[in-house]
């Protein structure tokens, strides 16, 4: 009896043991099996977010969302299949959302920098997003971007832009008053109304903003940032690899057939060549 009972729990011990490692199995092959792209075109549809109030980017018009990021990830969306749902967001909520999975993507074109990439997967370059200013197109005491010495400068919270413009003020003697607006448009509003010397943003927005406004406003040149480009982002987990790369697959086409081109001209009057490939930050 007792050699017998040594059997059947030995037994049992050894199934236990395997019916545990086939659950476990189970279990990891299902975590394998996670992926984002596939459930986005199970789905049918794809979420995106962005700050609808970063011309000519994103921006509301009529109540209707417009820009490149809008007519460039129409055209991604094709590629992949799939019906696009775009969210509006306040900057500042627009990574912590895509990092507690709102949503699939982030569209607001965010600077490649070194500290981002450790905590994002980014995309290949949307477009240029060397750091530029604005000044009163009236304002003849700032002709270069020393020249705000001891002046006022506003720019977006959490930009890029807005960092570099602290770091290039405190190398000039007397640094400038930085200000911090929610979004670009009431730095503009602010540097219209005297309240601000200049306004920091992107080359690109600040191009567009100017061309809008001939009168009012006229960028400084040269820009005073450092190279670089704006990306959408991704999450960076393993799960999130096949939806990225098939956005860069989507990408580096749009560019190949000539769309991102008519694109740019529409948007910045002008089209360039971008990376096709995510480049080395310098910030």
């Amino acid at each position: 009896m007792k050699r017998a009972g040594d059997k059947t729990g030995r037994f049992g011990t050894l199934m236990r043991a395997a019916l545990l490692g086939t659950a476990m199995l189970a279990a990891g092959a299902a975590g394998a099996m996670a992926d984002t792209l596939a459930d986005i075109k199970k789905a049918g549809t794809i979420s995106v977010a962005t700050e609808m109030q970063f011309p000519p980017f994103d921006f509301l018009e009529n109540n209707e969302y417009k820009g490149v990021d809008r007519d460039l990830f129409d055209e991604v969306a094709k590629e992949l299949g799939v019906k696009p749902k775009y969210i509006d967001l306040p900057w500042t909520s627009v990574l912590p959302g895509l990092e507690a999975k709102k949503f699939d993507l982030v569209i607001a074109p965010v600077t490649i920098t070194k500290e981002r990439m450790k905590r994002y997967a980014f995309t290949v370059p949307i477009s240029e997003a060397t750091a530029a200013m604005m000044k009163r197109a009236d304002d003849k005491t700032i002709n270069k971007p020393e020249d705000i010495a001891g002046k006022t400068v506003g720019g977006g919270k959490g930009t890029s832009q807005l960092a570099q413009v602290k770091e290039f003020g405190a190398t000039l003697s007397p640094a400038p008053t930085v200000k911090e607006y929610v979004d670009s448009n009431q730095s503009y509003a602010d540097l219209a109304a005297g309240r601000v010397d200049v306004s920091v943003n992107s080359l690109p927005n600040l191009a567009f903003a100017a061309a809008q406004r001939k009168e009012t406003f006229a960028v400084v040149l040269p820009p005073f940032g450092k190279p670089s480009y704006f990306s959408w982002v991704g999450r960076p987990a393993d799960d999130d690899k096949s939806l990225v790369e098939a956005v860069n697959a989507a990408l580096v086409t749009i560019q190949k057939d000539g769309r991102l081109a008519t694109i740019q001209k529409k948007w910045f009057g002008l089209s360039a060549e971008l990376p096709t490939t995510v480049p080395e930050p310098q910030l």
